[in-house]
């Protein structure tokens, strides 16, 4: 357990890597015909994971020097995948996995256990290769050859179906059309076909990111690719100096495609002041407002925006939080119930979230053992009357290892 004390924020720090891509990159790197290096990587427990399945799928792995090398096709792919508690792992990797004509098992373990899977079901299925999962669940089973050719698949519940399928097809024998209906996560689906672009796939993608063309048999250059700062870290750091003070974050790309960019337009219509100087970016307090803001394509940001508004007057209102009840917790109900404990009251409707800002008190909070449960019930602590502990902090390794250490950091100045 820690103790998270109130206190000003006031400092710079530097944002984490994304692991968001640097998990598309580790597996289009799998997939290259030379060797690749990856700089600025991400040391989270979901890109540990995401290297351990490479290495089982054939691929040497060098760690050096602040650069990891991947050069695949060392040796045979192993026929059991390891993918931790990383979703963005199972769902990226089991399409990759069905490329081969023997049958691959990916595993869970935690909370990935029971996180819906049978969206690769229809995935994989649509391209000729067989997939079981275990009641919707992990275990799931793949047995390729991935064919290619023409599938629909729905894009409701998550877009990492869609990513990994954007990353497998153009390895295929035949060339493929994938149709997607009601794609979610739009910013996920443009930040994988820019990093595929940067590795030579060509892909053909309708505006609306409804149906992709791509011819088989498509050759991935090795690159050197440096991975950008993260946005999803990155706004826990940005909501923290928008509720304690000031701070500048270095290492963001102002045109990145990260969907959690979007923080930037939330802390305005909150009230706090963000400047943008090349990829440095500050955020200082102001007065403080309620703001509405729809999260449906950056679900990730729900839990620090609501913690941005839990100080603020009156009620403020997140729209399109229906995913949130499939991620590491059923989120939505975790925020109720820990920003309750603090004095702060959460409505959840269907789709939507309703915060009542007002004086926060000191609590007990538990994480729920998810990184941004933890990282939310510790920007919460920095505006409350007394401080937090928190139960499972340890958690934020998922994501953003060094979270707490730069948070203490900030506050000293």
């Amino acid at each position: 357990m820690r103790f998270i004390a109130p206190g000003e924020i006031d400092g710079t720090a530097r944002a984490p890597p994304s692991k968001s891509m640097m998990q598309r990159a580790l597996a289009a790197a799998l997939l290259a015909d030379g060797e690749s290096v990856l700089s600025n990587g991400s040391d989270s427990e979901d890109c540990r994971t995401a290297l351990t399945v490479v290495r089982a799928l054939g691929a040497d792995v060098d760690e050096e020097a602040g650069e990891v090398t991947i050069r695949p096709g060392a040796r045979e792919p192993a026929r059991r995948l390891d993918c931790g508690e990383s979703g963005t792992c199972m769902r990226l990797f089991a399409p990759i996995a069905a490329l081969s004509g023997q049958e691959t098992v990916l595993t869970a373990r935690g909370s990935l256990a029971k996180r819906p899977m049978g969206m690769l079901e229809e995935a994989v299925r649509a391209f000729g290769a067989k997939c079981q999962t275990t009641d919707g669940c992990a275990p799931v089973r793949v047995r390729g050859p991935l064919l290619g050719g023409t599938g629909n698949v729905d894009g409701s519940l998550s877009s990492q179906p869609i990513s990994a399928l954007l990353i497998a097809l153009p390895k295929t024998a035949r060339d493929s059309v994938l149709e997607v209906r009601n794609p979610a996560s739009k910013p996920y689906i443009d930040m994988t076909l820019g990093l595929l672009g940067r590795f030579g796939a060509q892909i053909d993608a309708k505006k609306d990111l409804t149906r992709f063309e791509m011819a088989g048999r498509q050759n991935y250059d090795g690159i050197r690719y440096a991975v950008e700062g993260d946005w999803s870290g990155a706004a826990f750091l940005l909501v923290a100096g928008a509720i304690g003070g000031r701070i500048r974050l270095l290492g963001l790309d102002a045109d990145s495609k990260q969907a959690d960019k979007a923080v930037l337009d939330a802390l305005r219509q909150a009230g706090a002041k963000v400047r943008i100087l090349g990829t440095r970016v500050q955020v200082e307090r102001g007065e403080r407002r309620p703001f509405e803001f729809d999260v449906s394509d950056c679900p990730d940001l729900a839990p620090s925006l609501c913690a941005l508004a839990a100080g603020a007057p009156g009620v403020s209102i997140i729209r399109g939080t229906r995913r949130l009840r499939i991620k590491e917790s059923d989120r939505a109900a975790a925020l109720r119930e820990e920003f309750g404990k603090a004095g702060i009251r959460i409505d959840v409707g269907r789709d939507e979230m309703r915060i009542e800002g007002g004086k926060i008190r000191g609590a007990d909070l538990d994480s729920h053992g998810d990184h941004r449960i933890a990282m939310a019930g510790a920007l919460l602590a920095l505006e409350s009357d007394g401080g937090m502990k928190l139960a499972g902090e340890e958690c934020v390794s998922k994501s953003f290892p060094d979270f707490f250490t730069e948070l203490e950091k900030l506050k000293r100045g």
